[in-house]
């Protein structure tokens, strides 16, 4: 089995990183979005959150507004 290990001189700054990546924007293409109408609350059934994430959730409010 082969393992590849990156040596420090293969790595790269964000900087390169993003030039790389706006080389690269143009080959890619974006599909055409359709709009997708919103689901009813009450078709919405069978979901269930922990009440952690329920708490953070709640909490976002006081960082967000």
């Amino acid at each position: 089995m082969y393992q590849h290990i990156a040596s420090r001189e293969s790595e790269v700054s964000l900087a390169e990183l993003r030039g790389d990546c706006a080389r690269m924007a143009p080959h890619w293409s974006a599909s055409q979005r359709t709009a997708v109408p919103p689901v009813e609350p009450a078709l919405i059934h069978g979901v269930t959150v922990p009440p952690a994430s329920a708490r953070l959730v709640d909490a976002m409010s006081e960082y967000g507004d």
